[in-house]
């Protein structure tokens, strides 16, 4: 057995034998910036929910919160250790600069709404816990964007694997691709609102001209 089937298989087993609480703290640590897959997590928590062992429900509000938790340690280590530290110290938890970049990047450009509209995003989803802590966020509003962004993640996942039943393994490959369009649409959405922008400023810019001019 590999590496990554011996880690599945973990993360199965740590399921079935701690229920909700497995479900919660598989979530947390990948929340918390640990290599953790979510789409294996909550996916094969909802067969379980399928199979009768779970109920839905809970399982998806099990992993909603599992991510709040983590996310809140990544806040408090952006918060109490800054930018240096983590950059020192990330490399253990296989955290590269690249990765802080672009939680940064979208943070900086998208402000608090990042932290709610960045949880369907490959790699930002993990790590934009790290540059709100590192800005100081108020705490309560970035609790409460990370529950309500985490939970459709958590919930599509879980219904997905529900439905799915037996079959739920096959999903991680269609995730590749639903990430990569998120991606784009977002891309797409950025450019709109860029030229938009871009527009309107020319044009205000030109009513000005034309108002000097008349005096």
């Amino acid at each position: 057995m590999d590496f990554i089937s011996w880690g599945i298989q973990l993360i199965k087993d740590l399921i079935s034998s701690a229920g909700y609480i497995g479900i919660m703290i598989l979530m947390a640590l990948e929340s918390a910036c640990l290599p953790i897959p979510s789409e294996i997590v909550m996916p094969f928590a909802g067969w379980l929910a399928y199979d009768g062992v779970f109920s839905l429900t809970w399982v998806i509000l099990a992993g909603t919160i599992g991510c709040v938790l983590g996310s809140i340690v990544s806040y408090a280590v952006g918060m109490y250790g800054g930018r240096a530290f983590i950059l020192k110290y990330g490399k253990y938890i296989l955290l590269r600069e690249s990765h802080i970049k672009a939680s940064e990047r979208w943070f900086e450009k998208y402000g608090d709404l990042a932290i709610f509209a960045s949880r369907l995003l490959p790699v930002v989803r993990t790590f934009i816990s790290l540059p709100a802590g590192i800005a100081k966020m108020d705490f309560k509003k970035f609790v409460a964007l990370t529950f309500l962004g985490c939970l459709p993640w958590c919930a599509m996942l879980a219904v997905i694997g529900y439905y799915l039943g037996e079959n739920y393994d096959t999903i991680r490959n269609y995730f590749v691709w639903f990430e990569a369009l998120v991606v784009i649409g977002l891309i797409t959405v950025g450019v709109y609102y860029l030229v938009w922008r871009r527009k309107k400023k020319s044009s205000g810019e030109s009513i000005r001209s034309v108002g000097e001019a008349d005096k």
